[in-house]
């Protein structure tokens, strides 16, 4: 059981490092977007791929269930 939830902990820390990544790829694009640097065509293509991304990866996050309670927070 122990070893289940070191893996399970260590996906999630895996999978929101990945949310956190794919949160930054989006602004940076709006940026990109808003300064110019993409046309309105490749903007809303690569927003749709990268939410897309965003969303799977949020579920999966949601398959792991909630996260263990730390210390703290017993």
């Amino acid at each position: 059981a122990g070893r289940e939830r070191a893996q399970d902990e260590g996906r999630r820390a895996d999978l929101e490092a990945a949310r956190d990544a794919k949160y930054r790829e989006i602004r940076d694009l709006e940026m990109d977007h808003r300064t110019g640097k993409l046309s309105d065509e490749d903007w809303r293509r690569l927003d749709r791929e990268l939410r897309a991304e965003a969303v799977d990866i949020l579920h999966q996050l949601d398959q792991l269930g909630d996260a263990p309670a730390t210390i703290a927070e017993r």
